[in-house]
C-alpha cells in the first residue's frame, strides 16, 4: 500500500489562478458572444525583444550542428550567462556577487518553492498578508504551516501589510527562523525604501535569521530610493537569499529562465549546531532534481544585458508602465483608492462600499466582463481588495477603463 504525503490533504480548493481560470472558463461557456478582457493574471502579452529572437534562433541552429551542440547545461548556468548577471545586474549597481553565487533556473516561482527542500521542517515561518501564495502553500506541502484555522495556517507568523503601514511590513513580534519578503511587492505593488529594508536585514543578523527575498519585479522600480536588490543593503549576503526572474522583466513567461542568488557568506544551523553553507546545499539539490535550463534559453537571456537588449526590454516595460498609469489614472478619477502601479505592474484597488473582494470580482466578471484578481485569494489582509495588472495589450487597457468609467459600482 502506497501512502500519500498528507501536508498535500491541507491545502484548501484550488489554487487561487486555477479557481479565477475556472470562473472564467465557466462565464465564457455562458457568454460567447462577450468580449472578456483580463487585467487580472500577470502573464505578458507584448512580443520578445529582437535581441532575444536572435540570439534564440541563432542558438537553435547552432543544435543543429554537431560541432556547436549542447547537450546537459552546467548545473549553476552557462558561464556566458552568469557573467553577463554579475556585470549587469550587480556590479553595475556596485555589489559584489561572484558567478558562483548565481544558480540559473526555469522559474522564479520554482525556486521560491523549492527553496523548502533545503530548510529544516522545524522552520518557523514569516509571510506578509497579502501574499503570493506559493510562499504559503509550499510550506504546508513541506509540514512547516500546522493547520488551517479560520484563514490562516497555525504554524504560521502572518506579518499584516496594510494602507495604515504603508503595507510595510512590521518586524515579527516573537522568533521565527525564515521570512518571506517580496518588492516590489505581487499583489500589492508597492515598495520598500533602503532604511526599511536596512531593517529587516538588521533583524535577521540579530536573530539569526534568513531571508528569501522576492525581486522578480525590480526592473520596473522607478524611483531612487527604492532598492533594486537587497544586497545594496550591508550585512544581507550574510542572511538573505534572492530570487529574480525574466519572466516579467523580459517577458520569458513561455520560455522560462530566472536565477537565484545564495551568498557564500550565508550559513545556518545543523540541529547539532555546525554552520551550514546553503550555497552548497542548493547546489546539492539542484545537481539532485534539476538538469539545467536550455541552451537556447540562456543564450536568450544573455541578450538581455546587450546594450540593444536593454534598449528593447525597456522599451516593452515603459508600455506596461503606461499600461498602469492609464489605469491607475483612470481609477483614482472615479474615485476609487490605488496603491502600487509605479515601481511595479501591479495595482492594488480598494473595493468600494466595503464589497467583498470575490463579490466585486464577480461584478467585474459577470457586469463588464473584466477578468481582476481578489485579494482575499492572497490572504486575509487581501479581503476588500482586487490586484489588476498592467501587462495587457493597450487596445483592451483601454477599453476596459472606459467599461469601468461609465460603471455604477
Amino acid at each position: 500500500m502506497a501512502y500519500v504525503n498528507e501536508n498535500f490533504l491541507k491545502l484548501p480548493g484550488n489554487y487561487l489562478f486555477a479557481e479565477i481560470a475556472n470562473r472564467v472558463k465557466a462565464y465564457k461557456a455562458a457568454h460567447a458572444e462577450q468580449k472578456v478582457i483580463s487585467l487580472g493574471i500577470g502573464d505578458v502579452t507584448q512580443p520578445l525583444a529582437p535581441a532575444v529572437i536572435e540570439a534564440l534562433q541563432k542558438a537553435t541552429l547552432e543544435m543543429g550542428a554537431e560541432t556547436t551542440l549542447r547537450g546537459y547545461a552546467p548545473d549553476r548556468g552557462y558561464p556566458f550567462l552568469l557573467d553577463a548577471i554579475v556585470a549587469g545586474d550587480f556590479a553595475a549597481r556596485g555589489m559584489d556577487i561572484a558567478q558562483d553565487e548565481i544558480f540559473v533556473s526555469d522559474g522564479a516561482k520554482s525556486d521560491t518553492g523549492n527553496i523548502g527542500d533545503i530548510l529544516s521542517a522545524q522552520n518557523l515561518v514569516a509571510v506578509t498578508d497579502p501574499v503570493y501564495p506559493v510562499y504559503v502553500d509550499t510550506n504546508v506541502m513541506g509540514g512547516r504551516a500546522g493547520d488551517l484555522q479560520n484563514g490562516r495556517w497555525s504554524q504560521i507568523q502572518y506579518l499584516p501589510c496594510t494602507a495604515d503601514n504603508g503595507f510595510i511590513p512590521e518586524l515579527p513580534t516573537s522568533r521565527v527562523d525564515v521570512v518571506y519578503l517580496c518588492f516590489p511587492n505581487n499583489p500589492t505593488g508597492t515598495t520598500i525604501n533602503r532604511a526599511a529594508l536596512k531593517g529587516w536585514v538588521d533583524y535577521a543578523l540579530q536573530n539569526d535569521a534568513l531571508i528569501l527575498y522576492d525581486a522578480a519585479y525590480e526592473a520596473f522600480i522607478t524611483e531612487d530610493d527604492v532598492p533594486h536588490s537587497i544586497y545594496e543593503i550591508e550585512g544581507a549576503k550574510e542572511v538573505a537569499i534572492e530570487f529574480r526572474s525574466f519572466s516579467k522583466t523580459a517577458g520569458f513567461t513561455g520560455l522560462r529562465c530566472a536565477y537565484t542568488v545564495i551568498p557564500k557568506a550565508l550559513k545556518v544551523k545543523s540541529l547539532d549546531g555546525k554552520r551550514v553553507s546553503l550555497n552548497d546545499q542548493w547546489r546539492r539539490r539542484q545537481a539532485t532534481k534539476f538538469n539545467g535550463t536550455a541552451y537556447i534559453v540562456q543564450r536568450a537571456a544573455e541578450a538581455v544585458y546587450l546594450p540593444e537588449g536593454k534598449r528593447q526590454v525597456q522599451a516593452t516595460i515603459g508600455y506596461y508602465h503606461e499600461n498602469a498609469r492609464i489605469i491607475k489614472t483612470a481609477l483614482e478619477a472615479i474615485g476609487m483608492r490605488v496603491y502600487g502601479g509605479v515601481n511595479a505592474p501591479y495595482l492594488w484597488v480598494q473595493t468600494p462600499h466595503k464589497q467583498s473582494s470575490w463579490g466585486f470580482f464577480d461584478r467585474l466578471l459577470n457586469e463588464l466582463q473584466i477578468v481582476s484578481t481578489p485579494g482575499a485569494g492572497f490572504g486575509t489582509s487581501g479581503e476588500g481588495y482586487i490586484r489588476l495588472t498592467a501587462f495587457g495589450k493597450r487596445a483592451d487597457t483601454l477599453e476596459a477603463v472606459d467599461r469601468i468609467k461609465g460603471w455604477a459600482m
